[in-house]
């Protein structure tokens, strides 16, 4: 087995008196596709932030390639290259088109050439079906095409990890489908994944491992097979049974 990707290691975070993450302990690994469900409050945004490092946990440790991101010295730019990021917002740049969108991380951050730039963008605008949309802006395209857009951009970064913080939430129903195929695409291509969703159907289908989380902690972990079918704690049973028909 590969060296873990990922370390997460004592992980806590409080904003004030609250305790939101609670000694969160697991591993990302190369290929794993990792799906956190659990209730909202629960912390599993949270903890992709930390990850992320767009909330500095409170103690704690996240280590990549063994490597700790949280001492001192560490860029968070260049760490979030590797470590990419796809938000339920979008978080597009309203001013530029779809194809400045996808190239501007990999001009300022990877220091690429424009010729570059723009070869990769099209490469997974290509992939994710918004190629014909390289001149729109983000106002003229619907929810589902800025996330295809906003998947895409991520891995222009060429990312080693892809996290994904509720990729389908703020989607009218008829535009998840859409985006959950390019995801269980990059999934099927071996892209190391994990996924803060309530969409239990991919996290059954898709997933290598599932978390559960609950009030802050991870209550429950496996694999979708066991986590589905053979749930050992009381909170994942009763969370669980809201999904089944």
């Amino acid at each position: 087995m590969s060296d873990p990707i990922l370390q997460i290691n004592h992980l806590s975070k409080s904003f004030g008196s609250n305790l939101v993450l609670r000694d969160i302990d697991f591993t990302v690994s190369t290929g794993d596709v990792i799906s956190i469900i659990g209730a909202s409050g629960s912390g599993k945004s949270t903890l992709l932030r930390c990850i992320n490092l767009l909330e500095t946990p409170t103690s704690g440790e996240i280590r990549y390639h063994g490597k700790n991101v949280l001492e001192r010295g560490t860029k968070p730019a260049s760490y979030r290259s590797h470590v990419g990021m796809v938000f339920q917002s979008f978080n597009l740049f309203n001013n530029m088109t779809v194809l400045d969108n996808c190239m501007v991380g990999q001009l300022r951050v990877l220091k690429r050439s424009r010729e570059e730039a723009r070869d990769r963008a099209m490469e997974y605008l290509e992939k994710v079906g918004m190629a014909p949309y390289v001149n729109a802006k983000p106002r003229q395209i619907s929810g589902g095409q800025k996330q295809r857009v906003a998947i895409a951009r991520a891995m222009a970064m060429d990312p080693e990890v892809l996290l994904f913080d509720e990729p389908t939430s703020a989607l009218d129903p008829e535009m998840v489908g859409e985006v959950l195929s390019v995801m269980q695409t990059l999934a099927e291509s071996g892209m190391t994944m994990l996924v803060v969703t309530h969409e239990m159907a991919f996290a059954r289908e898709v997933s290598s491992r599932v978390v559960y989380m609950n009030d802050g902690v991870i209550c429950e972990q496996g694999s979708p097979e066991d986590m589905f079918g053979h749930p050992q704690k009381q909170e994942t049973i009763d969370f669980l049974s809201r999904f089944r028909k």
